[in-house]
């Protein structure tokens, strides 16, 4: 079946520098811009060497595979809409991925509810830009601390609207870094365990 698109998305850096990426057409699909991922990946690149990341409502995947692209270990790519998984399976079809499995797994799922359903402590990075307005970034955090997926020092970059109030910080989670660009919040935040849990 042909996916209908709506332009590309390039990965900027690393093994796939240059590659540009379908983008499906669909209702609040609103890939990461370019001078945004550049911001979040200069304050990561000590970070991805080896990292398993975790690309929640991927969308395009353009986050996961960004990090792939620049020497992470592994992503997974969770998507709920069904074109847009259908798409990011010939994104990593496009890009070989396939030849280098595990390094990249498409899963087409509802992210909350795939968190719940997780082991602990799998994630080094996790990446959630959800769709705006309907607050889906407070209930991912929650999920991913309750979880435990987040392996101890684990950073999760967070992408919200300009407008939306940013989510409140359970105990746990520290600020790292925080920029706005236009509408869009960024901000990368980090996981430990609290003395009383890490020392039990």
């Amino acid at each position: 079946m042909t996916i209908k698109t709506t332009g590309t998305v390039r990965i900027i850096a690393g093994e796939w520098r240059g590659r540009r990426l379908p983008v499906p057409d669909l209702p609040g699909l609103r890939p990461s811009g370019d001078r945004s991922r550049e911001t979040l990946f200069n304050w990561l690149q000590s970070h991805l060497r080896g990292a398993d990341c975790l690309d929640l409502f991927a969308g395009t995947g353009v986050l996961g595979l960004e990090a792939v692209s620049r020497g992470a270990a592994s992503a997974v790519l969770v998507e709920n809409a069904r074109r847009a998984a259908e798409q990011l399976r010939a994104n990593v079809s496009q890009l070989s991925a396939k030849e280098v499995s595990p390094r990249i797994k498409v899963v087409e799922a509802d992210a909350l509810q795939w968190l719940k359903d997780q082991p602990e402590a799998g994630f080094d990075l996790v990446f959630i830009d959800p769709p705006f307005g309907q607050s889906l970034a407070t209930a991912a955090l929650l999920a991913l601390q309750q979880g435990q997926i987040l392996r101890p020092g684990g950073l999760v970059y967070l992408e919200i609207a300009r407008s939306e109030p940013f989510p409140p910080l359970a105990r746990g989670w520290e600020s790292v870094k925080e920029k706005t660009l236009g509408e869009v919040q960024m901000h990368l935040l980090r996981f430990f365990l609290p003395a009383a849990e890490s020392n039990s």
